[in-house]
């Protein structure tokens, strides 16, 4: 970990685990991943299970729909994987319950608390820096769903504290599932708000430690490192291979989570993944699902490119099936090992 405001250097190797025979078990799940062989895995919990104040999948709001948020992709675009976060990219969810600690031996105790740690620095990064406050009921599936209400003004002067929109919010119940949308001055002002937690994290993506200020920089600093020490370097295999398929000009990182949007923001940006996922490859299926979610994937991106997922959940190894998309299951460390070993051989 680096002392300077920037986010933490992910080692690029791990001593835990190496790949002893790593053609063979590659080669049968890379030349079959698109058949799902394998039982079910278990519906896991959801992650709102958890998260006291992330929607438990409830419709919120009903901001409109842009099919198409962001401009076209690049022609030569062959492949889009889609990625899961919690136990897939992260281990978050099992640091809480303590079932990552029971399979894999650790005290479960301290890993609960280093995952009470990371939640709290979540909530707090959203609440203080992303407005989730005045978002939490007005959740959107993607950043850009409702910039059609954004008129451009200029917020560098803007004052979000006095605009009247959180208790114009709170009393009409404007966000909540009953379709009641606000006026234009009111969607404009939430428009401002999505508009500003993009700039932000466009900003601090590359400079976490910037955004967070020098205090809470070590703290989340450490927390990180004791999180990765914790779970095996969990983090640094996922992030060899997205890395690895950032680093193509013909692959493209996807994120579909059942997080809430700010939240989730919250959670790429302190895991050090903002590099690897843009903003706009962000999708949060509380609201849709995450089957609804790849089908915007795919009238975005189109039916010509290769749409590979990447999960632990029944969720999206359905989702996947149903729109014929091969799915490539994590559930240890070896299957990111593998799946990044799969790359290297471009296999996928």
């Amino acid at each position: 970990m680096t002392s300077s405001n920037t986010s933490p250097t992910i080692p690029s190797t791990t001593a835990t685990y190496q790949l002893q025979e790593p053609s063979s078990g590659v080669t049968s799940q890379a030349t079959e991943y698109s058949i799902i062989h394998s039982p079910s895995t278990p519906i896991k919990d959801s992650d709102s299970d958890r998260l006291r104040r992330v929607s438990d999948g409830k419709s919120r709001g009903r901001g409109r729909r842009n099919n198409n948020p962001s401009p076209p992709p690049d022609s030569d675009l062959e492949r889009v994987f889609i990625w899961d976060l919690d136990e897939t990219i992260i281990v978050f969810h099992s640091l809480l319950t303590g079932s990552y600690a029971n399979r894999y031996g650790r005290d479960p105790p301290t890993s609960v608390s280093l995952g009470l740690r990371m939640e709290e620095m979540i909530f707090n990064l959203a609440d203080t820096h992303l407005f989730f406050n005045d978002l939490e009921e007005c959740d959107q599936v993607h950043i850009d769903d409702v910039s059609s209400d954004d008129n451009g003004q200029d917020l560098s002067t803007y004052n979000f504290g006095t605009d009247g929109f959180p208790a114009a919010a709170t009393s009409a119940n404007l966000c909540l599932a009953t379709g009641v949308r606000g006026g234009v001055d009111w969607m404009r002002k939430l428009a401002f708000r999505y508009r500003r937690v993009k700039e932000i994290y466009n900003t601090y993506k590359n400079n976490v430690g910037g955004l967070l200020g020098p205090a809470k920089r070590e703290a989340w600093l450490q927390l990180r490192a004791e999180i990765e020490a914790l779970t095996d370097s969990w983090l640094t295999l996922a992030l060899k291979a997205l890395t690895l398929i950032h680093s193509r000009t013909n692959c493209v990182n996807i994120l579909v989570t059942t997080t809430q949007l700010i939240p989730a923001l919250a959670k790429v940006l302190l895991y050090g993944l903002g590099v690897v996922f843009p903003i706009e490859n962000i999708y949060s299926a509380t609201k849709i699902g995450k089957e609804s979610c790849f089908e915007r994937i795919v009238q975005r991106f189109g039916r010509k490119v290769v749409y590979v997922v990447v999960g632990d959940g029944v969720e999206e190894e359905q989702g996947a099936k149903k729109h014929s998309m091969p799915f490539w299951r994590i559930t240890s460390h070896s299957d990111l090992m593998a799946l990044h070993h799969a790359l290297e051989l471009e296999y996928l």
